[in-house]
């Protein structure tokens, strides 16, 4: 199993967002995520100077590959907040276009870095709230099938739906191009039972986000909150889960980020190592 975390995680908070890119700090977090023993980074991409953002410009992907290989920090994943900021199957005509251009331009920028899964957020802005949301998005992303495979990349979604129409959305796509990350803190939140969940897609299961949250609530310190981390550690194993494991945990209240990690990175190995025996 390999542990990883969510770009920002350890730097300060921008703007006092528990999740954004962060702008000054982006180059210091490879070598200190390599001094944690944490060999993954997941990308994060707003909607805001998306252009700007180093993975989207050539430069910038030149400098994120020196960094991974300098400091043994690969870049896997990318979550795409920008996807759920200005989600492309809510709007029509030019609109859709422009917002599917830069879909495809995300997923040219990816390939060039080695990044392999993007992840759509359907949650809070990007939720699919109508059928129609629904049709236009998996018209649209099916039509981006061969070129994901030809990259050897995977769509995934993160999604609030229950267990029984989550499995029915996925099944719908083809397990070669698209997948689901499962974020333990938002189900707890929304209080699903991971037993369900993971029992009945956890097949299409490529990346997880280790998360606690309070039901109906914010992110807590992980333990604090309502997740039940056994049963989802016990349900992944039984699965056959061998993907990713990358900490979006709560942010470190004292900005002692490196300390926060360090103890959430040890309990999910814990956590897994226990589920085994």
């Amino acid at each position: 199993m390999e542990i990883g975390f969510m770009q920002g995680r350890l730097c300060d908070r921008i703007d006092g967002k528990i999740q954004a890119f962060p702008w000054r700090d982006w180059e210091s977090e490879f070598p200190l995520a390599h001094a944690l023993d944490l060999g993954l980074m997941e990308w994060t991409l707003d909607q805001e100077r998306l252009r700007e953002n180093p993975l989207m410009t050539a430069a910038g992907q030149t400098r994120i590959r020196e960094l991974s290989a300098r400091y043994g920090v690969r870049v896997l994943s990318l979550t795409g907040d920008c996807f759920m900021q200005s989600p492309f199957y809510k709007v029509d005509g030019t609109a859709r276009d422009a917002l599917l251009a830069e879909l495809c331009s995300i997923l040219d920028a990816s390939e060039q870095v080695g990044i392999r899964y993007v992840l759509i957020p359907l949650v809070d802005n990007g939720s699919l709230q109508t059928l129609e949301h629904e049709s236009v998005l998996l018209e649209c992303v099916l039509m981006l099938r061969q070129r994901l495979v030809g990259a050897g990349m995977k769509i995934l979604f993160e999604s609030d739906f229950g267990p029984a129409r989550l499995r029915d959305f996925i099944e719908r796509l083809p397990q070669d191009a698209f997948g689901i990350n499962y974020d333990i803190g938002n189900s707890a939140a929304l209080g699903f039972s991971s037993i369900d969940e993971i029992g009945s897609y956890g097949q299409r299961i490529d990346n997880v986000h280790i998360k606690d949250r309070k039901l109906n609530g914010t992110t807590v310190p992980l333990g604090t909150g309502n997740a039940d981390l056994a049963a989802v550690f016990s349900s992944l194993r039984k699965a056959g889960y061998s993907g990713h494991f990358i900490l979006q945990t709560a942010r470190a209240e004292d900005n002692d980020h490196s300390g926060a990690l360090s103890r959430y990175r040890d309990m999910t190995r814990t956590l897994w190592k226990q589920s085994g025996s």
